[in-house]
C-alpha cells in the first residue's frame, strides 16, 4: 500500500512555482479564484492544490495569498476566524467591495483584473 509521500509527483515543486507566479501577478484590488490561479498554473483540475502549493511558499516571497478565494467569491476561511478577518480587512484595504460577505468576481476577479490591466483606471 503506498503512502501519500509515493503518491506525491516530483513536478509538485515546479507547478507550486507556477502557482506562486500567478498569484504573485494578481493586480492589488482584485482576485482569482482557487480554480483559476489553477487553470492558469497549468492544472486546471487542482484547485484544492492551489492552498496547498501557498502553505509551502517561502515566507519571504510575500505572495499576495489573500486575493485567492474560492468560486463563491467568498473567503475559504471559516467565518469570523482570526484568518478570514484578516484576508477581508486586507481585501478591503486594497478596494475590494464585499456585499454580504461575497466579492463581485465580475467586477474585482480575474475578468475585471484584465480589463484593469488592459484599459487602466478604476472607473472601468
Amino acid at each position: 500500500m503506498s503512502s501519500d509521500k509515493d503518491n506525491k509527483k516530483p513536478a509538485d515543486a515546479n507547478w507550486y512555482k507556477e502557482v506562486w507566479k500567478v498569484v504573485s501577478e494578481i493586480p492589488s484590488g482584485h482576485v482569482l479564484t482557487y480554480g483559476e490561479v489553477a487553470r492558469l498554473s497549468g492544472l486546471p483540475r487542482a484547485a484544492r492544490r492551489v492552498s496547498q502549493a501557498l502553505r509551502r511558499a517561502p515566507g519571504d516571497m510575500n505572495l499576495p495569498w489573500h486575493r485567492v478565494i474560492n468560486s463563491q467569491g467568498k473567503i475559504s476561511f471559516p467565518e469570523d476566524s482570526i484568518g478570514w478577518k484578516r484576508q477581508k480587512d486586507i481585501l478591503e484595504s486594497e478596494g475590494v467591495v464585499f456585499l454580504k460577505g461575497k466579492v463581485n468576481l465580475d467586477q474585482f476577479g480575474y475578468r475585471g483584473a484584465v480589463d484593469r490591466l488592459l484599459w487602466g483606471g478604476d472607473d472601468l
